[in-house]
């Protein structure tokens, strides 16, 4: 025996993940979609937010060789290391914005994500701007030595 029910307008649904399901099987949530109640919680998500960035990023964008200047901690001590490579990613936004930075090391490929925001990344320095028309450079890795360089914007 099954029974639906019409649920009014403003409320919506959601699938819970298999640790949320019981033993009926697929359990649906229901919460409120008030779109003031949204809003006031996006502004306030969005301030708490801003306390968080950081006002010293430099603008950089992709196609940029950088130079980012990483703590790094090792037991007790605390030391910063330098990561220089090609900007090859952009993601996200506010807070959650990182950056995908391309280097071939010892004749291998190494990719790194840094949160732009992160504490661990003290400084970012550009070294040489490039010109690119693509929003992300993935198939630099393909590309080998001469085949992977880029124009100088």
């Amino acid at each position: 025996m099954r029974q639906t029910k019409i649920a009014p307008k403003n409320v919506g649904e959601r699938r819970l993940g298999l640790d949320e399901r019981g033993k009926e099987g697929m359990i649906r949530a229901r919460f409120a979609k008030n779109p003031r109640e949204v809003a006031m919680k996006n502004a306030l998500l969005q301030k708490i937010e801003n306390t968080q960035l950081k006002s010293d990023v430099p603008s950089f964008k992709i196609g940029d060789s950088v130079r980012v200047h990483v703590k790094i901690k090792e037991g007790d001590k605390e030391r910063i290391q330098v990561y220089a490579g090609l900007v090859i990613a952009r993601d996200g936004g506010g807070s959650n914005e990182t950056f995908t930075v391309r280097r071939v090391s010892f004749g291998e490929g190494v990719e790194r994500v840094f949160p732009i925001h992160s504490p661990y990344v003290t400084k970012i320095e550009v070294e040489r701007s490039g010109k690119v028309r693509r929003a992300k450079l993935y198939y630099l890795r393909g590309r080998t030595s001469k085949q992977s360089r880029l124009k100088e914007a």
